[in-house]
C-alpha cells in the first residue's frame, strides 16, 4: 500500500544512510580550510576516487568490480542514485535486487572504499530522461530544471582560488574517456593525457574522482540522450574507454594509473585479479517467431486506447520501449503518397506499416521520405520506438510518441487505436509459444521476432553477442532485457553478455530478437570473446579536455 504522502527519493536517503554509519559519533570528516585539506577522523586525508553506477553493472558483479577498485589503488568510490530507478510509479519505491542501495553500500564497505553518494534527483548519467522519472511528463505542460542552465565547465584550479580562497583542491570529474552516441565513432582517450593529467592534480594535493572508472552497461531501455542540432541516442555500452572494461576487466589504462596512485598514496598488496574467461559460440540461426502484429492480443491484452487524435506514451502510462499506432485509411490512395509528420513530431523512430507490409521509417530530426499507396479501410500501422529521454540540458520534456498527428499527403489522419506494448512481458511469459499460423512473406520486414534456443557445454565465460547483417533491435537473454543494438549504423556491433545470465552446462538458453527493420538472408548470431564497439562510417571524435570539442558541450554529469 502507497504511502498516504508519498516521501520524494532524498527524504528516504537520510535515514538510510544514518543506518549504515555504526558509530556514527565516533567518525568525523572535516573540511579544513585554513591547511587547504580534508580531516577524515581527526588525520588529513586526500580521496583518490572512481566512478561506479551500481544500476549499471548486475548485482552479482557489484563485489568484483569494486574489489578491482580498491586494488587499482582507489579509497572512494562516486556513484548516483537515479530516481526513476528506485520510484517508477508516484510513491511506489523498488529498493528491491538491482535495486538494493543497502547491499550495494554494503558491498563498498566490505571493500573498504568511503562512499560520495550523489543522489539526485537529477543526476544527468547519459542515464534515461537524467535520472528523473518520466512520470512527471504526465503535466503536458511541466518545465523541468528551469532554475539554472546547465552548467559543464572544468576550469583550472586557479579559477577556483578565484572564487574560494582558501580549501582543499577538489576535481569532481576528470575524464577518463567519454560515452558513445549511435552514428558516431567509439571514444576513446589516450593513456598518457589521462596519467599526465592526473599526476598533476595529485601533486597538488588535490583529491579526485575518475569518471568513469568502470563504465557497464545500459541494460533494457535506460540509456539516456542528447541533442545538439539533432536527436542523439546513448549506445547500449557504456563502456566509456574506462580503465575497467565494460566486462569488468583491467586495462593497460588501468595499470598506469595504479602506477601514477602509488607514487603518492599506499596501494593495496597483490595483484589485480586477471580478466574473466571469455567464451564464442556459433554461429546460431535463429529462427521466425512472427511478425510483432501477429503477437498483439498478447503484447497488449488490455485492448488498445481509442482519440482522435494520437497521444503521448505519457499521456496513457506507457514509461519505455514501444507503442503502436493505428488507423484506417478513409480514401484510395492509388498513387505514391508521401507520410509525414508535422513539426518533428515523431519521438524517436517509426516504423510503417500498410496492411501488415513495412513500408519504411520516420525518424526524429531525420529527413524521410516515405510514400504509401492503399486502398480505402487499408490497415496504417505505426510502431513508436522511445529510443530514450534527453539527460542533459534545462527543460528537457521529452514526451515519446506521435507529439503530432501524422499527414498523409495533405490529409490530417485521425481516430487513432494506439495500444501500449508489453514486449518484456511476452518475452518472460509468452515465449516459447507455438508458431503462430498466419503468411509471413518470404523474407520477413519490419517488425519480426525471432528466437532459438542453445546449451552451453561447459562452464561458460562472458561473451559478446554480434549480430552481422541485423539492422536495429532488441535482445533478450533468458528473458533478460539486453538492450539495443543497431548494426547497420554503429559504432557498436556487439552486446556484453555477463556470464551469470547464462545457464552453464548443458541447459537450454533463449535468445530473442525484436528485429524493427531488415532481417538478414541468413538469421544468424554469433558470440565471440571479446567487444566490437568502435565499427561505424562517421568522423571519429577526438578530445581534450584542455579545449572545448564538440562531445564536451553535449552532456554533463
Amino acid at each position: 500500500m502507497a504511502p498516504k504522502k508519498p516521501l520524494c527519493l532524498p527524504s528516504l536517503l537520510l535515514p538510510l544512510l544514518t543506518l549504515l554509519l555504526p558509530q556514527a559519533d565516533t567518525r568525523s570528516f572535516v573540511v579544513d580550510r585554513d591547511h587547504n585539506r580534508f580531516l577524515l577522523d581527526g588525520a588529513p586525508f586526500r580521496y583518490v576516487s572512481g566512478s561506479l553506477h551500481y544500476f549499471r553493472v548486475p548485482r552479482v558483479l557489484w563485489a568484483d568490480r569494486l574489489f578491482k577498485m580498491r586494488m587499482s589503488g582507489l579509497n572512494v568510490v562516486q556513484f548516483y542514485v537515479p530516481w526513476n530507478y528506485h520510484e517508477p510509479e508516484p510513491g511506489v519505491y523498488n529498493f528491491n535486487g538491482s535495486r538494493d542501495l543497502f547491499a550495494f553500500l554494503q558491498e563498498a564497505t566490505l571493500a573498504n572504499l568511503l562512499v560520495i553518494l550523489r543522489p539526485g534527483p537529477y543526476i544527468c548519467a547519459e542515464w534515461e530522461m537524467g535520472g528523473l522519472p518520466a512520470w512527471l511528463l504526465r503535466k503536458p505542460k511541466i518545465h523541468l530544471r528551469t532554475s539554472d542552465p546547465a552548467d559543464n565547465m572544468t576550469k583550472i584550479f586557479g579559477l577556483l582560488r578565484k572564487y574560494e580562497p582558501r580549501g582543499p583542491l577538489v576535481n569532481s570529474e576528470y575524464y577518463t574517456g567519454w560515452l558513445d552516441y549511435w552514428g558516431q565513432n567509439h571514444s576513446t582517450r589516450s593513456i598518457p593525457a589521462v596519467t599526465k593529467g592526473l599526476e598533476k592534480m595529485l601533486k597538488l594535493g588535490a583529491s579526485v574522482n575518475m569518471y568513469m572508472f568502470h563504465g557497464g552497461t545500459n541494460f533494457g531501455y535506460w540509456n539516456g540522450a542528447d541533442e545538439k542540432g539533432r536527436f542523439l541516442p546513448i549506445t547500449t555500452s557504456y563502456d566509456y574507454d574506462a580503465p575497467i572494461s565494460e566486462a569488468g576487466d583491467p586495462t593497460p589504462k588501468l595499470f598506469a594509473i595504479r602506477n601514477v596512485i602509488s607514487k603518492f598514496q599506499e596501494v593495496p598488496l597483490g595483484p589485480l585479479p586477471p580478466p574473466s574467461p571469455k567464451m564464442t559460440l556459433g554461429p546460431l540461426t535463429l529462427h521466425l517467431d512472427g511478425n510483432l502484429l501477429d503477437f498483439l492480443d498478447f503484447l497488449c491484452p488490455q485492448g488498445p486506447i481509442h482519440s482522435v487524435l494520437p497521444m503521448t506514451f505519457e499521456a496513457v502510462n506507457q514509461v519505455h520501449g514501444y507503442m503502436l499506432y493505428r488507423t484506417y485509411l478513409t480514401d484510395t490512395v492509388s498513387e505514391p503518397t508521401q507520410l509525414w509528420v508535422p513539426n518533428n513530431g515523431v519521438h524517436d523512430r517509426a516504423y510503417v506499416m500498410v496492411d501488415g507490409v513495412f513500408q519504411g521509417v520516420l525518424e526524429r530530426n531525420m529527413k524521410h521520405n516515405l510514400f504509401l499507396m492503399g486502398k480505402i479501410g487499408a490497415t496504417l500501422d505505426v510502431l513508436l520506438e522511445n529510443m530514450g529521454r534527453l539527460s542533459f540540458g534545462s527543460n528537457s520534456s521529452d514526451f515519446k510518441g506521435l507529439l503530432q498527428p501524422p499527414i498523409l499527403g495533405q490529409t490530417v489522419l485521425t481516430q487513432w487505436l494506439m495500444f501500449p506494448l508489453k514486449v518484456d512481458n511476452l518475452v518472460k511469459e509468452w515465449f516459447p509459444i507455438q508458431p503462430l499460423k498466419s503468411s509471413h512473406p518470404q523474407t520477413p520486414s519490419g517488425p519480426t521476432f525471432y528466437s532459438t534456443t542453445f546449451p552451453i557445454l561447459n562452464s561458460g565465460g562472458d561473451t559478446f553477442l554480434f549480430l552481422p547483417g541485423w539492422t536495429k533491435g532488441q535482445v533478450w537473454i533468458n528473458g533478460f532485457n539486453l538492450g539495443r543494438y543497431w548494426t547497420k549504423r554503429g559504432p557498436q556491433q556487439t552486446l556484453y553478455v555477463p556470464r551469470p545470465l547464462l545457464f552453464p552446462r548443458g541447459a537450454h538458453n533463449r535468445i530473442t530478437l525484436l528485429e524493427l527493420e531488415n532481417v538478414p538472408p541468413q538469421p544468424q548470431i554469433q558470440f565471440l570473446d571479446r567487444p566490437i564497439l568502435n565499427s561505424t562510417k562517421h568522423r571519429t571524435y577526438i578530445y581534450s579536455l584542455s579545449s572545448a570539442s564538440e562531445p564536451m558541450e553535449l552532456s554533463g554529469h
